[in-house]
């Protein structure tokens, strides 16, 4: 198969790259580096430095590749971002995702979109299915939704068979464990530096936690369906406060937590049902949170290495 993976030297992206390449598929990587790393592509793949708003230039790569599919990665991924520039992020998430697709059905390819759940349901008073009310509370999150909602006209107008796929809070392994990024990664960078962990209010805030290998697997199954939405979670909440209990328990370091005051509109609780994924595309989330936590402490500490 070929393939093109948008955001492909960023965290997911990238394992994206490493797992069709795996299985002998040829892939080009587009990126504009902005938050990606080149050392996260692996040498066997073509990277192509440049953006998905850029629509001549992404029209031109799919032309040139003529991919059977794009995993879509390449996105603006930070809520508070969305909040102080949504046109920003309104440009990479809709223009960018718009600027895909027609390149896409130019080229006769499939899109596999990364999604959000959390930031597209809203508060979830239990795992939220994919027909769940959407109540986006972030600019993040309404662009994620519009992406999708252009994914599926493409879907209505050319029979075109793409998939989004509404991930749950990924970690693992390429996270930056610097600056603005996933908690698990924080958390575990600040431990690996002898640094305090942020607590935001009490810490009873829940999030579905899932492991960046098996959103891989999710991945790649969505690339054999046409069309649909799906939740890729494993289900169950995980406070803030067992989330660094989990932490300290698996890294051997049981430093002090900052607690500080609770941010402005976050979310309480957010968790997804993924038992349409597991009917319709032969998904389970398999690696627990232990498990997951403990690959991810092994790369911080390479990393963290002088």
């Amino acid at each position: 198969m070929r393939a093109i993976v948008t955001g492909g030297a960023g965290f997911i992206g990238s394992h994206v790259v490493d797992a069709l390449l795996t299985r002998g598929d040829g892939v080009a990587v587009l990126d504009n580096l902005a938050s990606g790393r080149r050392e996260n592509v692996d040498g066997r793949a073509e990277l192509v430095v440049g953006d998905v708003r850029d629509g001549e230039a992404v029209g031109a790569l799919f032309a040139r590749v003529r991919p059977d599919v794009c995993f879509h990665l390449a996105a603006q991924a930070d809520v508070r971002v969305s909040v102080a520039r949504p046109d920003f992020d309104c440009e990479v998430n809709v223009l960018g995702t718009l600027r895909v697709l027609e390149a896409a059905r130019r080229a006769g390819t499939r899109v596999v979109l990364a999604s959000t759940g959390g930031a597209i349901y809203g508060e979830c008073e239990r795992p939220a299915p994919e027909t769940s009310p959407r109540q986006p509370l972030s600019p993040y999150g309404a662009a994620k939704l519009a992406a999708e909602e252009y994914l599926a006209t493409y879907n209505r107008l050319y029979d075109a068979g793409h998939v989004a796929l509404r991930f749950g809070n990924v970690y693992g392994p390429r996270q930056d464990p610097h600056g603005e990024a996933g908690v698990v990664a924080i958390f575990l960078g600040l431990l690996a530096s002898g640094g305090a962990p942020t607590v935001f209010g009490d810490g009873s805030q829940e999030r579905d936690y899932v492991f960046v290998g098996d959103v891989v697997r999710a991945t790649l199954a969505a690339a054999g369906r046409r069309g649909g939405v799906f939740n890729v979670g494993t289900g169950s909440a995980t406070s803030v406060l067992e989330l660094l209990d989990a932490c300290r328990r698996v890294t051997g370091v049981d430093g002090p937590a900052t607690h500080v005051p609770p941010r402005e509109g976050e979310l309480a609780r957010s968790v997804l049902d993924p038992a349409l994924a597991e009917r319709e595309l032969g998904f389970r989330a398999a690696v627990s949170l232990d498990d997951g936590l403990r690959a991810t402490w092994g790369w911080v500490l390479e990393k963290e290495r002088p």
